[in-house]
């Protein structure tokens, strides 16, 4: 089935890029896509970059979490080992989703089917799958308890539980509380409604979210002045870029229909800035001013009046306070106010957090996520303990691009734990944002902690490109599910 879907998407890519003059082999080389080699059916770059060496280390390793970072980590890990011991808990049989898929699934590009999977079908040969929930860890005895009253032991935990949509924490979405992406959504769209209130954050609210984009779009059209409100929370997210995709596609439908101009688009973000880079952020800027897009630093979204429409948020900024005579310097006090925007349109990005039964279980830390060595991903606390993707304590690391780089170091240093050696291995905080800024370009920010642009080939990485959205759209689903979620990309 992945292998057909791969077929294809190199079908439509060769389609679009024929339009230009130019080969795959050589759209592929300008776009740096050495690493993906594979994709050209093999050769020794392609197996210089899924090489991993076997190991005949042995002990039982318990898995939390069946996503991307779950299902990776097992593949390598099961491709590595002579004799693989491995159990994966996850509660969810769709939670293999191509969850970067969700913002063009809001914006008509693609459909549910195109990024809903079934988790079965990628699970790598010799792993057992517990459709269970963890619900409590003891650490000190290797133990975890199962929602259905289980008790696995275990010699080394990789904990891959990914992140819990907090709708509850704004006043109005209460009845929601928390939320999945691959998850329930019948709670969101139950208080949705036809309101002109969206999430992409979700599947089916993705898909709920297309059909409101479109009525927003017709009554633009019809030549009613309208309002599309975009927000960003006060918490780490996943996907930092999705907040703004969702801005740019709803501008580029507007555009497509002729209508732009009945309409106002804002984004209220509880950041001082556009985008964690500068370079990037300057590059974002310069594109909400060409496109007429305004934006609204420190204000972070409380409540939503679905019945006037209304979203309320908490705006704050600093003022100089009373002066300290031992510290000799101003006290600086932080001051709130309550700014109500009225919209016709609102998009929410829900604050998110860690699954409750980890942020608050031995394993967890004080803000939830958990606590690892930032290169190493090893628990601060437990040797035995690993952790990745969205839940795991990573300075920007929330993003199917870091977990691609993540899952190899881990598994890597996991192999060195288990016969008996220190970790050696390193993640360096590479992260991925292909940031859709219209339909037909993409704006490929590549970034580590040096808070610094990382780009992988000879291009101008703030400028817009038509090959990264042909990347984008066709090929990084296949090569998700083709390469990362076999072990070998």
């Amino acid at each position: 089935m992945v292998k057909n879907e791969l077929d294809k998407a190199l079908e439509l890519v060769d389609c679009e890029i024929k339009k230009s003059g130019i080969s795959r082999r050589e759209a592929f080389k300008l776009a740096g896509m050495g690493s993906a080699a594979y994709l050209f059916g093999g050769g020794s770059e392609a197996e210089a970059a899924t090489e991993v060496k076997a190991s005949d280390a042995v002990g039982k390793i318990l898995i939390i979490g069946g996503g991307l970072a779950g299902i990776s980590t097992a593949a390598r890990l099961a491709n590595t080992l002579s004799n693989p011991d491995i159990t994966i808990v996850e509660p969810n049989p769709k939670s293999v989703c191509y969850q970067p898929g969700t913002t063009l699934v809001a914006s008509g590009i693609y459909t549910k089917a195109d990024i809903d999977y079934d988790t079965k079908d990628f699970l790598p040969k010799g792993v057992t799958l517990l459709k269970d929930r963890a619900i409590d860890f003891n650490p000190d005895a290797n133990k975890v308890a199962l929602e259905s009253g289980d008790t696995l032991t275990y010699d080394f935990l990789i904990i891959a539980a990914g992140i819990t949509l907090d709708y509850g924490a704004i006043k109005g979405l209460e009845e929601v509380g928390d939320a999945y992406t691959a998850g329930d959504a019948s709670k969101i769209l139950k208080v949705f409604k036809d309101t002109g209130v969206t999430s992409v954050y979700n599947i089916d609210s993705s898909v709920a979210m297309w059909e409101q984009m479109q009525k927003f779009v017709q009554k633009a059209k019809d030549g009613q002045k309208v309002n599309g409100v975009f927000t960003d929370p006060n918490t780490a997210i996943k996907c930092g870029g999705a907040p703004k995709k969702v801005m740019y596609l709803t501008n580029a439908r507007l555009n497509e229909a002729n209508a732009r101009a009945n309409a106002d688009l804002s984004f209220y973000t509880d950041s001082g800035k556009l985008f964690g880079v500068k370079e990037y952020a300057d590059a974002i800027e310069k594109q909400f001013i060409a496109r007429d897009m305004k934006w609204n630093f420190n204000h972070n979204l409380t409540g939503v009046d679905f019945t006037k429409k209304i979203a309320t948020f908490d705006k704050h900024w600093q003022e100089k306070g009373e002066y300290d005579k031992d510290l000799e310097e101003y006290e600086t006090v932080t001051k709130h106010a309550n700014i109500d925007v009225a919209f016709d349109f609102l998009h929410i990005t829900p604050p998110q957090k860690a699954p409750n039964e980890i942020a608050n279980s031995a394993v967890g830390s004080a803000k939830g996520w958990v606590p690892v060595n930032k290169e190493t991903l090893q628990h601060v606390k437990y040797n035995n303990i690993f952790s990745l993707g969205d839940i795991a304590a990573v300075p920007m690391g929330k993003t199917g691009g870091s977990v691609r780089k993540q899952y190899k170091v881990l598994v890597d240093n996991l192999i060195s734990i288990m016969e008996g050696k220190e970790p050696s291995s390193k993640y360096e905080g590479y992260t991925v944002c292909p940031l859709i800024t219209d339909i037909g370009k993409v704006m490929l920010a590549e970034f580590d902690w040096t808070a610094k642009p990382t780009p992988s080939f000879p291009l101008d990485p703030t400028q817009e490109r038509y090959i990264w959205w042909l990347l984008k759209v066709y090929l990084l689903k296949p090569m998700t599910q083709y390469g990362m979620l076999s072990g070998k990309a």
